[in-house]
């Protein structure tokens, strides 16, 4: 005779659910993560720094003001959805392995902290540029370029811990086989890359090309995990009862 081990006042179907909704939500919050980061790092900041060109920079901040604070409303939501995506990743797989989940949740809130620090730099270029006074004696738009040039080098070295944070999800995807076991390889294989790219970034001048061709596995598997948990959730594989959820009575 087999028995489903449960916890006390639990079905397997509802704990099945609940494992499903948490994936779920999981998944809309690295939507979330996805989206801000692409609008906020990729578009609205292309709109305001020049490299090379500390003028135009101070410039397109004084023109172009609300574009600024949105970018720094964007980096924030950046923060948000990642701080909130790594506890819920925890939640998700702490039943998988506690240290491995809670790996997840450390490399993504440093991650956080790095891409805080970048927002305030936003926030205070944003300052500068409304107020010479802030300004150190290279001159304002030397400030304001000095910012954003220390907000970049933020985001490189993030990469590191964004890195550190795939490859214990991959290997939890692995192991849980909650979804296809190729995902969980391209993961950690994304995460190796992210970590590599970091270190290219400043061993190789001119290097961005390799960079960003290191983070391309990465890109696919997070766009991958985020579509499979938003739509499948977890499906049967997340019930108690499914597979080595049965013991012996």
């Amino acid at each position: 005779m087999t028995t489903t081990k449960t916890r006390a006042g639990s079905t397997p179907d509802a704990i099945g659910a609940g494992l499903t909704g948490t994936a779920r939500t999981t998944g809309l919050l690295y939507l979330g993560l996805a989206v801000t980061g692409a609008i906020g790092f990729q578009f609205v900041r292309g709109q305001l720094y020049v490299a090379g060109d500390p003028g135009a920079t101070l410039s397109n901040l004084v023109d172009h003001t609300p574009v600024a604070r949105l970018g720094i409303v964007l980096e924030l939501g950046i923060v948000l959805t990642q701080a909130l995506a790594a506890v819920w990743f925890y939640r998700l797989f702490r039943s998988v392995d506690t240290f491995a989940a809670g790996l997840i949740a450390v490399f993504g809130m440093v991650n956080a902290t790095v891409i805080l620090g970048s927002a305030a730099m936003l926030g205070t270029a944003l300052d500068v540029s409304n107020d010479k006074s802030l300004a150190v004696p290279g001159g304002t738009a030397a400030t304001v370029q000095l910012l954003y040039v220390i907000s970049g080098h933020l985001w490189t070295v993030g990469g590191l811990f964004f890195g550190l944070w795939l490859i214990p999800m991959g290997w939890l995807v692995v192991r849980s086989r909650w979804t296809p076991r190729l995902l969980g390889q391209l993961l950690m294989v994304g995460g190796v890359g992210y970590i590599l790219s970091t270190f290219v970034s400043y061993v190789f001048a001119n290097a961005d090309l390799m960079a960003g061709l290191l983070t391309v596995p990465a890109t696919i598997g997070e766009l991958w995990i985020v579509g499979y948990l938003i739509i499948f959730g977890l499906r049967e594989h997340a019930r108690p009862d499914h597979d080595g959820g049965r013991a012996a009575a």
